[in-house]
């Protein structure tokens, strides 16, 4: 497989850094709760996505062929998650507003959690195992490899995300500002939930 490690390479960052529902995360938690506290969210998409491939890569999506019913359940269940997180940014308040506690960033184990509804966590997943497996050769060797180069490359496109909310977030004193750059924000974590349908 180290022949195709450089396309493999340049596969995952470019579906790495992409928008996509992890991403808009990242830069809403960025631009809300700073990059540190973001800092959770990108360990666990840079965990869970991993786990995705090597479950798929392993026999996991045939599951999805026998019982067409179990895909329609986890799409439901990643639209009404990204529906939840835009609901929460249109209504967060400024980034050093009092903490009463009811808001937090994503966490870790959500963060790897998602990606199993993540509408565009399987679509990679379901591309690169036929792209990049040779079934003649170690599947699980390979498998592994994809889990890993997708793992490396997450943490990069997910901190320039971060880093973008945060940006946003130290141009956004003005609270009229504010709130409609988190209104575009969370209209971007919205629509994402078109691609599970669409």
């Amino acid at each position: 497989m180290t022949d195709q490690l450089l396309p493999l390479i340049m596969f995952s960052f470019a579906a790495s850094v992409t928008p996509g529902p992890n991403n808009l995360i990242a830069a809403a938690s960025g631009s809300r709760f700073g990059f540190r506290q973001t800092l959770p969210q990108m360990l666990g998409v840079a965990a869970g996505f991993p786990l995705l491939v090597i479950a798929i890569g392993m026999g996991l999506g045939g599951l999805f062929v026998a019982l067409p019913a179990l895909h329609l359940v986890l799409k439901l269940a990643g639209a009404a998650y990204l529906l939840y997180l835009a609901w929460g940014l249109l209504h967060a308040d400024a980034p050093d507003a009092g903490e009463d506690g009811a808001e937090s960033a994503p966490t870790f184990l959500g963060s790897a959690a998602f990606q199993w509804v993540n509408p565009k966590a399987w679509t990679v997943a379901l591309s690169v195992i036929p792209t990049f497996v040779d079934p003649a050769r170690d599947v699980l060797a390979q498998v592994l490899m994809l889990a890993l180069v997708f793992s490396v490359t997450a943490l990069p496109s997910l901190a320039l995300w971060a880093l973008f909310g945060v940006a946003l977030s130290q141009l956004l004193s003005e609270e009229k500002l504010r709130r409609r750059v988190n209104g575009l924000l969370a209209a971007s974590v919205a629509a994402s939930v078109l691609l599970l349908f669409f």
